[in-house]
């Protein structure tokens, strides 16, 4: 027997959601999205920062086009086209917007190669220890306080190692990077975390700087939607009933896909 769909809001809302409306109009650069998804906020930060002219089309993530999945065969998002080239993976996406575009807007990776090789290691921890340890946390139930607490230790211990690789304001220094943008998600919904899993910020060294510092950046704020349907998507997880194949990753141990 099929498991039900989960209700959840079907697009963005506060500052996003007016994002949304102005990038309707037709460009050569097109943002398969999910107001929901972290992954496609790292997307949507970086054409932000660079100024990128794009159309945004809201992904419906169980229900999804064939159109969709002529451009993210997995059906994840985001996706990104640009005139006949078909991307995936928020990281390939970002560094190849970056390499294509780098004279448009903001320079968001050093353009020192020693540099650029640091940043895609950081941005590489962060995809295989931040991230994962997030959704384990949040999947950790309270009835087994034993797997939570060592939960919360993993993600408590990704977020400090690569918070204290920091140089400044930003990851690099005064200016935002991919680093950044790589986890400015999780700055917007570690609150779920803090509120439904007793973490703290304050434990963790240097996370909670910067965390506010990406909370607060314009493209951030403009690409995020309300605290309220954030919680409410990631109900599943809370409840720990994994309809995605992030939370099956996330349950399993695994890469998240």
């Amino acid at each position: 027997m099929s498991r039900p769909t989960p209700k959840y809001h079907p697009i963005a809302t506060a500052y996003a959601q007016e994002l949304v409306r102005n990038h309707q109009a037709a460009t050569n650069i097109v943002l398969w999205s999910g107001w929901f998804c972290p992954f496609s906020q790292r997307t949507w930060i970086a054409l932000e920062e660079m100024g990128l002219p794009y159309q945004y089309k809201e992904v419906n993530p169980y229900l999804k086009e064939e159109a969709f999945l002529a451009v993210s065969p997995k059906g994840l998002t985001p996706g990104l086209k640009v005139a006949d080239k078909a991307l995936h993976d928020s990281s390939i996406i970002n560094e190849f917007l970056v390499e294509s575009f780098e004279s448009h807007g903001a320079s968001l990776l050093p353009k020192d190669p020693y540099l650029r090789a640091q940043a895609r290691l950081a941005i590489d921890f962060i995809n295989k220890s931040v991230v994962p340890a997030y959704f384990r946390l949040l999947q950790a139930q309270p009835d087994n306080p034993t797997t939570q607490a060592e939960a919360r230790r993993e993600f408590t211990v990704a977020l400090g190692i690569i918070a204290q690789q920091r140089k400044g304001k930003f990851f690099f220094g005064e200016n935002i990077s991919l680093v950044d943008i790589a986890i400015a998600p999780w700055a917007v919904r570690d609150f779920i975390a803090a509120d439904y899993r007793g973490f703290q910020r304050d434990q963790v060294p240097s996370w909670g700087e910067w965390a506010k510092v990406l909370e607060q950046h314009p493209t951030v704020q403009k690409t995020s939607s309300d605290a309220s349907q954030y919680v409410q998507f990631n109900g599943t997880f809370l409840k720990n009933e994994a309809h995605s194949s992030v939370g099956r990753a996330a349950q399993s141990g695994q890469a998240i896909p």
